[in-house]
């Protein structure tokens, strides 16, 4: 019998986090960008049980938690995946290059994780939500078929841990992120797209984003990105 596509996904992602937790034997902090690259043996038996895939091609759109994310490398060898994070970036930058960052690729699935940065800034919190459904709502125009993935915003860790850079988190609160994820699962319900709830899996007991899953408070640890990657897989696995 051939092992099912969600069970090669595991066993990669298995493999994957043994190799972080070696790595991080060595250094306590990543200072740059991920890159992995995997190898998938079974392509072309899963190839010939989903031809669909053939005709897919997902966008992972956001900012650097999103650029410096590994599985546009994780799931090359399943389907095309398009990483169209830009370190830095708020709504509103986003919303002026669409083209450039999404509409070009004419995509299946498009995977939107934006706002931290804007709420860093003094960009309100009905602005931001107001320009997540600006994209909502030009992908629905612009690419008709594609099917939507909203992520909440990520928490943060305040805390005075030895690896926190608090200029990083700076002027951002888990109290309004929350505010903010709320309002924008309200939004996901208005227009019939996916809201993922991925603050609720990175925090820690006290509610700020989990010290093993975070480099600096804000930006993603390789076992945060694991994490994320395993909630992320379901939905990546759907069908267009």
């Amino acid at each position: 019998m051939k092992p099912s596509k969600i069970s090669t996904i595991t066993s990669v992602l298995l493999i994957l986090n043994l190799a972080f937790l070696v790595t991080l034997t060595f250094s306590n902090v990543f200072k740059s960008p991920i890159k992995i690259k995997t190898v998938n043996a079974k392509k072309m038996d899963r190839m010939e049980e989903r031809t669909d895939y053939k005709n897919e091609n997902i966008v992972f759109l956001g900012d650097s938690i999103t650029e410096w994310c590994p599985f546009g490398d994780l799931y090359e060898e399943y389907v095309p995946i398009v990483n169209s994070g830009r370190a830095g970036s708020r709504t509103f930058e986003l919303l002026d290059k669409m083209e450039e960052l999404v509409y070009q690729y004419n995509p299946t699935k498009v995977f939107i994780l934006i706002g931290t940065n804007d709420l860093n800034t003094d960009c309100s919190k009905e602005e931001l939500v107001k320009n997540i459904e600006k994209m909502i709502k030009g992908i629905q125009k612009n690419r008709s078929q594609c099917k939507i993935y909203v992520q909440s915003i990520y928490p943060v860790n305040k805390t005075d841990d030895s690896k926190i850079n608090s200029e990083e988190e700076n002027h951002r609160e888990n109290s309004v992120i929350q505010e903010v994820n709320r309002n924008i699962e309200k939004l996901c319900k208005k227009y019939h797209v996916k809201y993922i709830n991925m603050y609720d899996e990175l925090t820690d007991e006290e509610g700020n984003l989990a010290l093993k899953y975070t480099k600096d408070g804000l930006h993603i640890s390789p076992l945060g990105y694991i994490k994320i990657t395993k909630k992320l897989a379901q939905y990546v696995e759907e069908y267009p």
